[in-house]
């Protein structure tokens, strides 16, 4: 293929629900480049010293909060701790950076669910991310537990249940091999009962249907495109070494696997990337 230049973006993803496999298109501005084809191929990506940021576009020397100029990242709620940390919202008490914009994205419908991917955890996301949140964090398996009617109450949730399980995935783990497979409806009994007394007491806060647990749902089984997992985990750079090539053997997560080490392409959204592939 010709080479393709532009700023990149986080991979776009979808599930294939015939088969389960997760589907990875690398995003470098108007540009979208199926990646899944490209598992065994050699590939280059090659950073010109440009980073835009993702929310106005100014050219920024260095990248906050995951793609943003130091500007936008101390005025825009989406890079406010609350989004990383929901259970510390704080758009009841009038502080909010950009009310119209927390209505939109946080009050609305969350999923808590359980994933497997460097080992058991709880998470969160909008209804309408799933299944993308699970592939990009490398889960090979994941279930939903519980329905809210925002991201505050997503996040109370999570509390409570990350006080007997962890809320992280560690991507190196992750990187190494598909995790082993769990029961994650018995997982998600065991951590019901552990949670009662803290769940009842939220859905008494929040009043009918705000809260609702999700004890009939299916455990997503997800495969990812894999040649062959490193046997050891070698971290690369755009900012250190401006071009990265080498064979593609998979990609998992936001990760591309490749025989001279793997990237996070999440990490450098923003960045003017010239990409090619034999």
């Amino acid at each position: 293929m010709s080479e393709v230049e532009g700023l990149l973006s986080k991979m776009a993803v979808s599930l294939s629900t015939e088969q389960g496999v997760a589907h990875y298109e690398m995003v470098l501005s108007d540009h979208r480049i199926d990646m899944n084809a490209l598992v065994g191929n050699p590939i280059t990506l090659t950073y010109h010293g440009e980073i835009h940021c993702h929310a106005c576009g100014r050219l920024t020397k260095k990248s906050f909060s995951g793609g943003y100029c130091f500007p936008c990242s101390q005025k825009l709620a989406q890079c406010d701790l609350c989004i990383m940390r929901p259970e510390t919202c704080h758009y009841a008490a009038g502080t909010c950076r950009e009310p119209s914009w927390g209505e939109q994205f946080c009050m609305q419908d969350h999923i808590v669910y359980l994933a497997n991917s460097s080992g058991i955890k709880v998470g969160i996301t909008r209804i309408n991310q799933i299944p993308t949140r699970w592939i990009d964090q490398g889960a090979t398996q994941a279930l939903p537990i519980f329905r809210v009617k925002s991201r505050y109450q997503s996040g109370l949730v999570e509390v409570a249940f990350k006080a007997h399980v962890s809320d992280r995935t560690d991507w190196r783990k992750m990187l190494k091999g598909d995790a082993e497979s769990l029961n994650l409806q018995q997982v998600r009994d065991e951590l019901m009962l552990q949670c009662n007394g803290e769940i009842m007491a939220l859905q008494q806060r929040f009043g009918p249907g705000e809260i609702t647990p999700l004890s009939d749902e299916s455990i997503v089984d997800i495969r990812y495109p894999i040649d062959a997992y490193p046997a050891k985990i070698k971290s690369l750079n755009l900012d250190k070494t401006p071009e990265i090539s080498g064979v593609l053997q998979g990609i998992k997560g936001q990760y591309l696997i490749l025989d001279t080490g793997v990237i996070n392409i999440r990490k450098f959204t923003g960045y003017q990337v010239k990409f090619g592939a034999a």
